[in-house]
């Protein structure tokens, strides 16, 4: 096991993010390629959440809100209101771009949540575009252990959305052992308050990495929330830059390009109240990789 600390990020118009993954020693759990966790924020007299117009591909987005509410649209015409236990799951293909943004009139006061990234295989990603929203999720016990299925398989319990790889995130509250896939990497994360997960002290902001080979992990999150995340390795060399995943520096200038021509490959998201963002530059106009 080791203990990765996050890096705080702004994105979209200011929400601060602790960013535990992707790591310099820690690029990938499964295909699990990016956590983004951010709040509790007092939006109440603010804008809130302001994540313009931005282009995807090679991934799914997996929304996951612990208070609040967020406005998910996307190119394909999608218009979503979001709230808590709700799985918000963006499949880009090829390419897809959308906005998330707090509600502009009768939100509530607090946002909290996680945004995780999934590399798709290379049988996937070149795909359609897709959108999907699930409420009701199933939730597995084990004795006090309670784990919702967010995405992926559990204990023989799949969830609804829709996966390509061998993968798992689970949201655990309680005390007990929860059982692992001993063929998946394994990593664990607190939403909110403190835990305990493999006998590791555990505090938000941190990354504890659980490897691969294990076939349970004793968790001790009393009222508090754990996310657990975990897949096969996919088995395919990744190369992440802004909003791209993908294999080579070619196809990401490529997807840049395209989507600052305004290409029809990223599609346009229509009802944001703003500009969509524009591509950062390429250092000296070559690729450089995301830190």
């Amino acid at each position: 096991m080791s203990l990765l600390e996050a890096r705080h990020y702004l994105v979209g118009d200011g929400t601060e993010v602790r960013r535990l993954l992707p790591q310099r020693t820690l690029r990938s759990v499964g295909p699990w390629c990016f956590v983004d966790h951010y709040g509790p924020d007092d939006v109440a007299h603010s804008e809130g959440m302001q994540v313009p117009p931005h282009p995807h591909c090679g991934l799914q987005t997996v929304s996951w809100l612990l208070a609040g509410e967020i406005v998910h649209r996307d190119s394909l015409g999608s218009l979503q209101r979001v709230g808590p236990g709700e799985l918000s799951l963006m499949t880009s293909g090829g390419g897809i771009s959308h906005s998330e943004e707090s509600p502009r009139s009768d939100r509530p006061p607090v946002l909290a949540g996680v945004q995780l990234w999934v590399a798709l295989p290379e049988a996937a990603r070149h795909g359609p575009a897709s959108y999907e929203h699930h409420v009701d999720l199933p939730v597995v016990a084990h004795g006090e252990l309670r784990a919702t299925v967010v995405l992926g398989e559990h204990a023989g319990t799949t969830g609804p959305g829709s996966a390509f790889s061998p993968l798992v995130g689970l949201d655990v509250t309680g005390e007990g052992v929860l059982p692992l896939d001993p063929a998946f990497e394994h990593a664990a994360f607190v939403l909110d308050g403190s835990a305990v997960v493999g006998g590791q002290p555990l505090e938000v902001g941190a990354l504890l990495e659980l490897g691969r080979g294990r076939e349970e992990v004793e968790v001790g999150a009393g009222g508090s929330r754990v996310m657990v995340i975990g897949g096969e390795p996919l088995g395919e060399q990744l190369l992440m830059w802004w909003n791209f995943v993908c294999r080579t520096a070619d196809e990401v200038v490529r997807a840049r390009e395209e989507w600052e021509a305004r290409s029809p490959r990223f599609g346009e998201v229509v009802g944001y109240p703003g500009e969509r963002l524009a591509a950062p530059p390429l250092a000296d106009g070559r690729l450089m990789p995301r830190s």
